[in-house]
């Protein structure tokens, strides 16, 4: 984990979003949502760039959009 502001900046909104995902997917009982969430919280702890972080972020985003679109 790097000590750059940018990426400290970037992973404190990434997991903001993850609460909000998992606090949502908690309620309503959906479990894309809530996984999506927990990966947003822990992801961050794994990469090294943040262009990295962007990436993961938006491979996340993707596929709970996609299992939202499904039904799911």
């Amino acid at each position: 984990m790097s000590l750059d502001p940018g990426f400290l900046f970037l992973s404190i909104i990434i997991s903001g979003i993850g609460l909000a995902l998992f606090a949502f997917g908690k309620r309503e009982q959906r479990w894309p949502f809530l996984v999506a969430g927990v990966l947003c919280f822990v992801y961050p702890y794994f990469v090294e760039t943040v262009t990295q972080m962007l990436v993961v972020g938006a491979v996340i985003g993707i596929v709970l959009w996609w299992l939202w679109r499904e039904g799911y």
